[in-house]
């Protein structure tokens, strides 16, 4: 039957949140405060986030992310969801996020030092002008430290619950760099309807600020079905694996050092990923004279990056408290090694043990002591049984703590809650 032009102008503009109502099952209208997302699909900017977000799309969620331009660029929809952009510069110097972090970007010049506060108060504008436009259930802030100011202006537009979610380093900067600002860290937790936080360690970092609940919920990744097990120890050299970027804090010379006290342990290190470290490693390896055992790989595809850790014979992070006091946030790495059943080594530190239970699903070692690091990779390559225990280990926790449906079911309950 035909439709009236009334009823056709009616069904065209048709509201997502008329819509729910009009659903068995209601859904959630979230919007997420972040510093960058990515801009095309060949970004790799918080694929994890990209990955929450879909996941929460398709339990029934409307999801949409609140983030900065870059060089101009305007609002678009990317993976199915729709990307609010804010300008706060001139096109051709807005490019404080996205390449690399701010941080980073701030110590190279003046101009990026002044920025942020353009950065900030465009944003605060932007957000209360959305959020006046349209109406959303909860405001998701992640990255408080500064975005907990957009938070605040977005419920002066129109109150609306308020989640923050912690991630570690900013707690770090207000406790050794940023000393002035443990105020408005403490200020954005108070007045947060929820706390959440990725690791217990993190959490704990919090409540030192500040005394209010926090939940923890970690994040995980996107882990492909393995092809096949892990075939079992080989003959020849051991391959020893790390993955992450080269910088300070990942503490890869620790590993080098490891692996030049490997007396009589047939050892080869494998390194995957670029970073500002990679010549002062290098240089590292050929000083300990370990250069021929060491293959700096640089970055790989993911099919490569697969190959790698199906045929690893260990894994080991070993990460470190930086100059900064910035140390590991989780270590999702060591999801990808537990994945294909290798058995993990990483250090004490950060949020790593609430992935790491020691002489379960993986070994911990005192972070910067490369004699530890030696011990513990000699005994797993020397003992095929407590090898194979330890990386079975790895698998049952993944299985029972970071899966991305029990991720996303945690989050589900988070919203409902607070949802009106």
């Amino acid at each position: 039957m035909e439709r009236s032009a009334e009823e056709v102008h009616r069904t065209k503009f048709i509201t997502p949140r008329r819509l729910r109502k009009a659903c068995i099952i209601p859904a959630v209208r979230v919007l997420h405060v972040v510093t960058a997302f990515p801009r095309t699909e060949h970004d790799v900017i918080t694929p994890w986030l990209v990955e929450l977000l879909q996941r929460l799309r398709r339990a029934g969620h409307e999801v949409e992310v609140f983030t900065s331009a870059y060089k101009g660029a305007g609002d678009h929809v990317f993976a199915g969801i729709p990307v609010h952009r804010f300008r706060y510069f001139f096109r051709r110097w807005e490019n404080l996020t996205h390449e690399e972090t701010a941080p980073d970007r701030m110590r190279r010049s003046l101009l990026y030092r002044l920025m942020p506060v353009c950065f900030v108060l465009a944003g605060m504008i932007a957000i209360w002008r959305l959020c006046r436009r349209e109406r959303y259930d909860v405001i998701h802030v992640h990255w408080p430290l500064p975005l907990a100011l957009l938070g605040w202006a977005a419920q002066r537009a129109r109150r609306t619950p308020l989640v923050t979610t912690f991630y570690g380093v900013e707690l770090r900067w207000v406790k050794t760099s940023l000393k002035p600002l443990k105020g408005f860290v403490a200020w954005a937790a108070r007045r947060s309807d929820r706390v959440v936080a990725i690791s217990s360690y993190t959490a704990a970092e919090l409540r030192e600020l500040v005394d209010v609940p926090v939940e923890v919920i970690p994040y995980t990744t996107a882990l492909p079905s393995p092809r096949e097990r892990r075939a079992p120890r080989h003959a020849g050299p051991a391959t020893v694996l790390f993955v992450g970027r080269l910088v300070e804090r990942k503490g890869v010379a620790h590993l080098i050092e490891a692996l030049a006290r490997l007396d009589g342990v047939p050892a080869r290190l494998v390194v995957i990923g670029d970073g500002a470290e990679r010549p002062r490693l290098e240089a590292l390896a050929r000083e300990r004279r370990v250069a021929d055992r060491v293959e700096f790989r640089g970055k790989v595809s993911d099919a490569e990056l697969q190959r790698e850790y199906a045929t690893a014979d260990v894994f080991v992070l070993p990460s470190t408290l930086d100059a900064r006091g910035d140390t590991e946030g989780l270590g999702v790495v060591l999801l990808e090694a537990m994945n294909y059943g290798v058995p993990v080594i990483a250090s004490r530190v950060g949020g790593i043990p609430d992935i790491v239970v020691d002489g379960d699903s993986g070994v911990l070692v005192p972070p910067g002591d490369p004699d530890a690091l030696a011990r513990a990779i000699e005994r797993l390559v020397r003992d095929s049984a407590y090898a194979e225990r330890i990386g079975e280990g790895g698998r049952r926790r993944l299985a029972t703590h970071f899966t991305w449906e029990a991720i996303t079911a945690r989050w589900d309950r988070v919203y409902r809650a607070l949802a009106p």
